[in-house]
């Protein structure tokens, strides 16, 4: 039986205590995301009000912007040296699986997550060309697939996403999906996902800080915030 509570609306904002965003683009001038230096303190200060602990930097790695290691952890090194505050900031990267991701899954040159986690995404509207191979290659590398925000892929059923998750491949949430921000569509596979208990992680996969002030401002089912908060909570024990 459906609850009224699950009607009832509570505000995002009450999730970034203690948050961890597993997937964003703040690290300035490497990708379509912040571009000034500037400008990433500023939403690292509105991080640090909101309760946000840790953040992990994410930026793009494909074909049309073919980012390298060796530079992005020097950007990051800038961004560490002109941040001050108490934020706990982490490099990986988002890997789009494209030519270039399979000519460097050949010499293993990639930003993981924690646990050598890779977060890794596809077209919006198409899957590549054997998509479930191609994850399966990423584990005999020796990584561990996380699907970027499976809730914005066109192309993907409920039966395509069950049979990912049964084969633990793992999926990272991002919280807009669940304002609308992309659409109802997106939405509505967000909270089926949350529901079934779907996501390991959450990100905001921020690109500009009116971003997050809509997350901020925005509200969501009282029941899929349980259920955020629930998997925000679980997915904080990789850090300690």
């Amino acid at each position: 039986m459906i609850s009224i509570n699950d009607f009832l609306s509570s505000p995002l904002k009450g999730v970034f205590d203690g948050f961890t965003d597993w997937h964003c683009h703040i690290l300035p001038g490497v990708d379509d995301g912040f571009k000034t230096m500037e400008d990433s303190l500023a939403v690292l200060a509105r991080y640090e009000e909101a309760g946000v602990k840790n953040v992990f930097l994410t930026p793009h790695i494909m074909v049309d912007i073919p980012n390298e290691t060796d530079a992005l952890r020097k950007s990051f090194d800038e961004l560490q040296a002109a941040y001050s505050g108490g934020l706990n900031l982490f490099l990986a990267s988002e890997n789009m699986i494209d030519d270039l991701f399979l000519k460097r899954l050949e010499s293993r040159d990639f930003l993981p997550l924690p646990d050598k986690r890779l977060l890794v995404e596809t077209s919006y509207f198409n899957p590549p060309v054997e998509l479930f191979e191609t994850l399966r290659k990423i584990e005999k590398a020796g990584f561990r697939p996380v699907l970027a925000h499976p809730e914005r892929y066109q192309y993907m059923s409920e039966r395509k996403y069950v049979h990912l998750l049964d084969n633990e491949i793992e999926f990272q949430l991002n919280l807009a999906s669940l304002t609308g921000y992309y659409g109802h569509e997106v939405q509505g596979r967000a909270h089926w996902l949350l529901s079934e208990e779907g996501y390991c992680y959450c990100g905001t996969d921020l690109h500009r800080q009116s971003q997050f002030e809509h997350l901020l401002a925005s509200k969501i089912r009282r029941s899929s915030l349980k259920e955020l908060k629930e998997t925000v909570l679980e997915v904080s024990n990789i850090l300690e």
